[in-house]
């Protein structure tokens, strides 16, 4: 059968998943419900192949307000406040068009956390490109930091932290996640199931226009292909940060006032995903009336209004008594409100044109039936990915360290974060590189006594996780935890991305089931639930030279600090202090998926060093305590790098040298450039320290203008000038 006879193809469906729409509705669907069920039978809509993964998730947790299932999560941070947040991806689009792809991203995720009614505070962004070498991953880089910045920047959320990797497997499919956190009163939290029957739906936002049809849903669903990305651009959404102003304004008012009774952004599939969703959240039935749409151009077709992807739109339930007053708000903020539907008793999504249907199906079969494969999980035999080039030559400490510190994966990412705007809100207490973590203060009024706040933390490893899927995976965890308790925080939640390439492949399959049971299993040692998240499929091409992504979860963290002021901080504090490393009894550093093993075009490890779960959640909870009471001076884990890089970098951020002799820990290289989960630099009073017993091990003393570092492997020094300016110039010098 041919495309032209078979349309269903071409919308990402199978033979098998149309002839079971057909069941469904007993008959053929017409234009309008082919084109609604191609998207919420999307992977990006529907999960078919991660919802089985996902359920084991845990999502309990004593601080844990609103889990998965809502736009985004929430926990409790004290005070009858609750920080809601969320990632997401935006990964094919920002492939297509960066600029406009990765801006539209950081729209839609603020969307999501004003969609449950909490004002956006901070952005954060986890960001793979392919090597810096290539003209191809530059021009992506450029353009997706730039969108970041202009969106975050125009709409006034800080942008706070982040990541930047570089890899040869994304080369053809960089990712784009975005994170987001808001800020609500508790008991203000609004979820997004319609309910009441004869309530009216009202759309307000921007209008509604061709951009963005068949976009994240449908690109999100396959492979990119040989065509070349050119022919997909209609499909990327055309964003516009100040009419997102206005949106987030008038939301938050109209939910200020009470007037809501429940509210949703449009994403994804538009009218169709939202709509249907909240009909089946709240079991009912919806009506819409496309000729009711606001639309840019006057000629669309009702399946084209329900499947537009144009951003800035959210949809909320009003009770009629309501609805003048919540089309005066519209008004006043200029986001053309208008009544387009209402809620009914039939459990049936109802598409009309001008009161005629054009458009008839049970919410159940929509929303709720989509297909559900099993994964087919297989471990390859042969390595699924070429060893990456060879580019560092050096030999010897000194000029190993430089060459890993002004690496494209290791060096300053200034260059990017000095073009979003991290202090508006004022808010912000560490500046990006300050801290391990991000730090921002609940209420940013000045106030005596101590000052609430939370941190947050954005990490992944694609190459440690394509090592070991089932270990790279709980390292993501590990690392933020890691990252929030060197700034003194207790982790309350997590939110995850899952990044991976096709799923119908067993071994991308095996890759996949391996990395969720890595997450749930690191989290339920840390016992921290999961709030929500995003998985995002099919990340590989048929591009020569293409293939699979190197697998990555990203995973985001949520802390609190009793004392925003008393945060720590990476960069050494004082002359005199001592340094020391706290580490879990079974630290080895490794070589396997490390940053040197990369420079050096080493073959990618089959397996990597095991973490005592138990012992390192004691660890972090020794480490928080440390930081919260002001015993630790400076706190910094040993990650990317390993030792010598965390040294490095603590004289970097301080500008203050050292002298160290880390011979005490081990003999071999591995020791100063190997990487392991449950180490940390840690500078202080000498005897505060030794408090820590035996999980500290002197090192050295904080002072001077260099930074000399002695260990079995040899000797070697640098001036902190040195090394500021390798760390500082190394991504710049390598984009030029």
């Amino acid at each position: 059968m041919t495309a032209a006879a078979a349309p269903w193809r071409e919308l990402g469906l199978t033979d098998a998943e149309y002839e079971l729409i057909t069941q469904k509705l007993e008959r053929e669907p017409n234009r309008v419900e082919l084109a609604m069920f191609s998207l919420m039978w999307s992977e990006h809509c529907a999960y078919k192949h991660s919802k089985p993964l996902l359920r084991t998730l845990p999502v309990e947790g004593p601080k844990l307000v609103m889990g998965p299932g809502e736009n985004a999560g929430a926990v409790d941070v004290g005070n009858g406040m609750s920080c809601a947040f969320k990632v997401e991806s935006h990964n094919h689009p920002s492939a297509v068009e960066p600029f406009q792809g990765a801006a539209t991203g950081v729209g839609g995720i603020l969307r999501d956390v004003f969609a449950v009614g909490a004002r956006p505070i901070a952005i954060l962004d986890s960001l793979r490109f392919g090597e810096v070498s290539s003209p191809r991953s530059r021009y992506l880089l450029e353009h997706a930091v730039a969108g970041i910045g202009h969106y975050g920047n125009s709409i006034g959320v800080a942008t706070i932290g982040g990541e930047i990797y570089f890899e040869g497997p994304y080369e053809q499919n960089c990712l784009v996640n975005a994170m987001c956190l808001g800020l609500i009163e508790t008991e203000r939290l609004i979820r997004s199931a319609a309910a009441g029957v004869g309530n009216r739906l009202v759309l307000f936002g921007a209008r509604t226009g061709r951009d963005g049809i068949g976009g994240a849903s449908v690109l999100a669903s396959a492979e990119l292909g040989e065509a070349g990305s050119g022919a997909k651009r209609p499909t990327v959404q055309i964003g516009d940060p100040f009419a997102e102003k206005k949106l987030l304004e008038c939301s938050l008012e109209l939910l200020d006032l009470g007037l809501l009774v429940s509210l949703q952004d449009l994403g994804a599939a538009g009218l169709t995903s939202s709509s249907s969703e909240m009909a089946s959240k709240g079991e009912v039935g919806i009506d819409i009336d496309v000729s009711l749409v606001p639309l840019r151009e006057a000629d669309m077709e009702p399946f084209e209004i329900m499947v537009s992807e144009s951003q800035e739109r959210m949809l909320c339930v009003v009770e009629p008594a309501q609805v003048d007053a919540v089309l005066a708000v519209c008004a006043k903020w200029e986001v053309h409100g208008t009544v387009i539907g209402e809620v009914t008793d039939s459990r049936t999504m109802r598409v009309l044109e001008g009161g005629e249907v054009v458009g008839e199906m049970p919410v159940v079969a929509l929303v709720d039936d989509c297909p559900v494969y099993e994964l087919e999980p297989v471990a390859p035999t042969t390595p699924l990915y070429p060893a990456p080039p060879r580019t560092l030559e050096a030999v010897g400490l000194r000029d190993t360290l430089l060459g890993l510190l002004g690496s494209a994966n290791l060096a300053s990412r200034r260059w990017a974060f000095s073009q979003y705007d991290w202090l508006v809100g004022s808010r912000t207490v560490r500046r990006p590189e300050a801290c391990d973590a991000a730090v921002l203060v609940l209420d940013p009024e000045p106030v005596d006594g101590p000052r609430p706040g939370i941190a947050v933390s954005i990490d992944g490893n694609g190459r440690r996780v394509a090592c070991d899927p089932y270990r790279g995976a709980v390292e993501a965890v590990l690392e933020c935890a890691a990252n929030l308790a060197c700034a003194g925080a207790e982790p309350l939640g997590l939110t995850n991305c899952l990044n991976f390439g096709n799923p119908e492949k067993p071994h991308i399959a095996w890759q996949l089931t391996r990395s969720v049971a890595g997450i749930a299993d690191a989290c339920r040692a840390l016992d921290v639930p999961v709030v929500g998240g995003n998985v995002s499929l099919y990340n590989e091409s048929h591009h020569p030279g293409g293939g699979p992504i190197y697998p990555t979860p990203v995973v985001g963290m949520v802390g609190e600090l009793p004392d925003a002021r008393a945060a720590g901080r990476l960069g050494f504090a004082a002359d005199g202090d001592a340094v020391a490393v706290l580490r879990a009894s079974g630290w080895a550093p490794s070589p396997a998926g490390s940053e040197l093993s990369k420079l050096r075009g080493e073959t990618l490890a089959t397996s990597l060093p095991a973490a005592d779960l138990g012992e390192l959640r004691a660890l972090h909870a020794a480490l928080r305590t440390g930081v919260r009471s002001g015993t630790l001076h400076s706190a910094h884990d040993v990650a990317e790098g390993g030792l010598a890089i965390a040294l490095a970098e603590c004289c970097v951020a301080s500008g203050r040298g050292a002298a160290v002799d880390a011979s005490p820990l081990g003999e071999d290289e591995d020791l100063l450039f190997g990487e392991c989960p449950g180490a940390f630099v840690v500078s202080g009073d000498p005897e505060a320290l030794r408090a820590f017993g035996g999980a500290v091990q002197m090192i050295g003393t904080v002072g001077g203008d260099s930074l000399e570092l002695r260990a079995a492997a040899g000797a070697a020094t640098w001036t902190v000038s040195e090394l500021v300016d390798t760390h500082a110039s190394g991504l710049a010098d390598l984009l030029d």
